[in-house]
Formats: structure tokens, sequence, C-alpha cells
């Protein structure tokens, strides 16, 4: 069923550069029908939608899916860009298992506390780039106010 709500992926021939980031444009089908909530993942700078039938996240202003590959959207309903493993920032790689919703079977035996075992592209030193740093102390000062708008919320005019 996690399967059918993700749909079949659908790259799309062009390439465009980001920064000298190779993408991939792609059509992902995830029907949610509205914005999902998102929760933060505690100790970190990085948000997750634990109700949405998907591995998504919100970071430094921008959401990702995980579904044995990454991808990157300015939107929780995309577009949606294929990231390259050295690409996704170190926050979201050390987000723990417990919060990838719909983790892959081969996940299941790793602890639930921990980060998931990355494979060699995504290198075994993460560091903080100056950009991660500025969103995330962006983010602490935000959600250090009460009166604040979630992250993403006011982008999706939820505020």
């Amino acid at each position: 069923m996690k399967r059918l709500v993700l749909g079949a992926f659908v790259a799309i021939a062009v390439m465009t550069s980001f920064g000298g980031e190779a993408r991939a444009a792609v059509q992902i089908n995830l029907n949610l029908g509205a914005p999902p909530v998102f929760a933060v993942v505690p100790g970190t700078p990085v948000y997750y939608a634990p109700a949405a039938p998907a591995n998504m996240f919100f970071y430094a202003n921008q959401y990702w899916l995980f579904n044995g590959q990454w991808y990157a959207g300015p939107s929780w309903n995309g577009p949606w860009t294929v990231v390259v493993a050295p690409y996704v920032p170190a926050p979201i790689l050390r987000v723990p298992v417990r919060y990838y919703h719909v983790p892959p079977p081969a996940w299941r035996a790793w602890r639930r506390d921990a980060p998931p075992h990355w494979a060699r592209p995504y290198g075994r030193d993460w560091h903080e780039q100056p950009h991660e740093q500025h969103w995330r102390e962006n983010e602490e000062h935000w959600s250090s106010h009460a009166h604040a708008c979630p992250p993403g919320h006011a982008k999706q005019g939820r505020c």
C-alpha cells in the first residue's frame, strides 16, 4: 500500500545544475491532499511529518523525501528534484531511524535511536556547512518565540 501511495517515479530527461549539484526533475505522486503537520526531531533543526505516507522532512526552508533516493522541493507538494548523496545536508542524514515513517525493510534490524547506516556515497565525515548553521540558528531562534510561526507554515499560508 505504501508503495502505491508513493506512486511511480517518472524521471524527466531534463538535467539541471544548482551550484554544481547535479539534479534531475521528477514527478512524485504522494496524494497528500493538504500540507502535512510537522514535528521537530528532538535535538536537531530538522522537522518530520509523522502522519505522512512517506519519509518527509523539513529543513533549511526546503522539503525532503527519502525512498531509497533523496528528493528536495520548495513546497510540501513539490516540484521535486533528485538530490545526489553528497549534497544531502548533514542534519538530515543524522535523523534517527525512528523518524522515518516508512523505513526501508533493511533498516528494521538497526537501532531506532541512531541515524541510518548510510552507504559510502554519503561519506563518514558529515560537517555542517555555513549555510546549514545559519538555518539551524534561525530555526532555534524561531522556536524560542512563543508566537513564532512553525517552519514551513508561513510559506504554506497557515500562519
